[in-house]
């Protein structure tokens, strides 16, 4: 029995904020039930590469995995009634549509509300419901840019740095979401109602610039590119070495960086620290020092020693050879529905409770799995269902 367990959610969101939110509370163990349509095409479950044999793609497994799935066109109007009859027997909503989309269609907080008042309700977008940009559409690379992380994030020659993981999407979004709605849970457990919780993704990315932030709004003294001593002024970066192979080097501590200083052979730059202001003399020759090695050699010199110096790994080293991923039980295998004896591995929950721990039922299934189990379990008989299915309200 997971930590969640008995919460029940209305998933209405797509591609990744919303979606890992409720996979992160499936994992710990809500009952999640995804609404969607199949007329509403959804990226995140058509991205390659399928799983053979299974009717879901990897990535579709596993950001709906724990997770049942019924397909609703909410333009029709009897859809929307389904998803009124839906709320009197769960705790929360999530919406990832623009501000009145949901309004529009029927099943907006208001008309949720006054079917269950102790509903919580999480409208995650990008810009929030207020403002005058809360009808703006953008992506992860649009929020990290308006919130002012992408000024100071990068090189000064080449600007600002692109990253691998969707930051503002994750970070700013789908943990504030989690944050958001466990609150919000929490403070109805106290008083017995519910609200509505408003998740910007723009809102979060800013805050993820709290430190800066602070600093500016005492000096007024903005960051940039390669000023900062965790964005490149200093020596804390990543360093090539002998083999093309990359190095972390993040000893910020005076005691981090003598003994980094010691083993890589330049005890006489531990004197001017890691923020040595030279204009770059030291970080040059901690560049050029670092690339007499291979990367494998130089973990072997750093190896057992307190320095914060780590290898740039790849997928693979990380996914299958990491020993600390291993230990932390990182990668889970989970079987598909609909794919009798097909398994798939897939990326664990970050999060270890050690009396509730996090369960793993099921790998994502296709949109509208559960749909006829679902409006069965609401009370309709198949006549029914047929009537509505000829109406268009699972299309």
């Amino acid at each position: 029995m997971g930590v969640l367990n008995g919460l029940k959610i209305l998933d209405f969101s797509t591609l990744f904020p919303g979606p890992y939110a409720t996979m992160m509370l499936a994992d710990m163990g809500a009952e999640v039930l995804r609404v969607s349509s199949k007329s509403r095409p959804d990226l995140t479950l058509a991205a390659p590469p399928p799983i053979p044999g299974a009717p879901v793609n990897a990535v579709a497994a596993t950001i709906t995995r724990n997770k049942r799935s019924i397909s609703l066109n909410l333009k029709c109007p009897e859809a929307a009634g389904i998803v009124r009859r839906l709320v009197h027997t769960y705790d929360i909503v999530l919406d990832q549509f623009r501000p009145g989309v949901m309004d529009r269609l029927g099943v907006g907080y208001e008309a949720l509300r006054r079917e269950n008042p102790a509903l919580i309700y999480c409208a995650l977008t990008g810009y929030g419901q207020t403002g005058p940009m809360r009808d703006v559409p953008g992506h992860d690379i649009n929020y990290l840019a308006r919130s002012g992380i992408s000024s100071y994030s990068g090189r000064k020659a080449t600007g600002p740095a692109l990253t691998g993981v969707q930051v503002a999407d994750l970070a700013a979004g789908s943990m504030n979401t989690v944050i958001g709605i466990l609150g919000a849970v929490i403070c109805r457990a106290r008083t017995g109602t519910g609200q509505f919780v408003d998740v910007s993704m723009l809102d979060g990315a800013m805050a993820l610039t709290f430190g800066k932030g602070a600093a500016f709004l005492v000096d007024g003294v903005a960051p940039g590119p390669e000023t900062e001593r965790t964005n490149g002024s200093g020596i804390y970066d990543y360093y090539e070495t002998k083999d093309g192979k990359y190095l972390s080097v993040g000893c910020l501590e005076p005691k981090f960086f003598r003994e980094f200083c010691r083993l890589a052979g330049l005890p006489e730059l531990a004197e001017g620290g890691c923020i040595p202001g030279d204009g770059g003399a030291a970080k040059a020759r901690v560049a050029q020092r670092l690339k007499t090695k291979t990367q494998a050699e130089w973990v072997r010199v750093f190896s057992g020693a307190d320095v914060c110096v780590e290898p740039v790994l790849d997928f693979r080293e990380v996914y299958c050879q990491d020993g600390q991923i291993q230990a932390r039980n990182m990668i889970v295998e989970l079987e598909v529905p609909g794919a009798e004896g097909v398994k798939v591995k897939q990326v664990a929950s970050p999060i270890k409770f050690s009396q509730t721990p996090n369960e793993y039922r099921h790998a994502g299934c296709p949109t509208g799995w559960h749909t006829r189990e679902v409006l069965a379990e609401l009370g309709l008989d198949s006549e029914e269902i047929r009537r509505l299915e000829g109406l268009g309200a699972f299309d």
